[in-house]
């Protein structure tokens, strides 16, 4: 399931258990991301789920569950 690899991938990345990270959870003020850790997430999903997020997608993500409805987008669109 996509939603798990995501809490997965930042969960490594972040450094934070899984079970902090919710659908609804903030990237930035509820699993305390920075912005570098931002562009180091998006390269990554981007490699794992082999979609290309636009920067005007990007940009909008604010939850993780923005970034799983932007991950299941692009996937369709392949």
């Amino acid at each position: 399931m996509i939603l798990d690899k995501i809490k997965s991938l930042l969960s490594s990345q972040l450094g934070i258990k899984e079970e902090r990270i919710q659908l609804k959870s903030r990237i930035l003020e509820d699993l305390g991301a920075d912005s570098l850790d931002l562009v180091e997430l998006l390269m990554t999903l981007e490699t794992e789920f082999h979609v290309t997020i636009p920067d005007e997608e990007a940009i909008k993500l604010k939850t993780v569950e923005d970034i799983v409805k932007v991950i299941e987008a692009n996937q369709d669109n392949k």
